[in-house]
């Protein structure tokens, strides 16, 4: 909606979203094997869903189909808090690695609670 030449990829809500993928990816990398299809597996298509969501929003170019797709990336927020929590606890992240993710995910959040409030009337 708007910028043409970068679309998406110029929002930082966006840019911010894309980070915490990359860094739910590292830290995936530290759980153990047999999770791979299991919490890793959540975790990692709940975290792509929210830049995805965030750029199929845009490139929709209507408003209402907008706000949508954000509210969808708003949800898989909440998948990725949750399946964090759980890997914390059950051992598979350090503390130091879980707020290295959990902090780009606040701040993910906070940036898409921010775009939803500009766009929603």
């Amino acid at each position: 909606m708007g910028q043409e030449r970068e679309g998406f990829r110029k929002l930082t809500t966006w840019q911010k979203a894309y980070d915490l993928v990359l860094e739910v990816y590292r830290v995936a990398r530290l759980f153990p094997k047999e999770e791979i299809y299991g919490l890793i597996s959540q975790l990692q298509r709940a975290s792509v869903s929210i830049p995805a969501n965030i750029a199929e929003g845009y490139e929709r170019n209507h408003r209402k189909e907008y706000l949508q797709f954000l509210y969808i990336a708003k949800g898989s927020l909440g998948e990725v808090e949750t399946y964090l929590s759980l890997a914390k606890d059950l051992g598979y992240l350090s503390e130091k690695d879980y707020l290295a993710v959990e902090n780009k995910r606040v701040e993910a959040s906070k940036l898409l609670k921010g775009l939803i409030k500009s766009l929603d009337p």
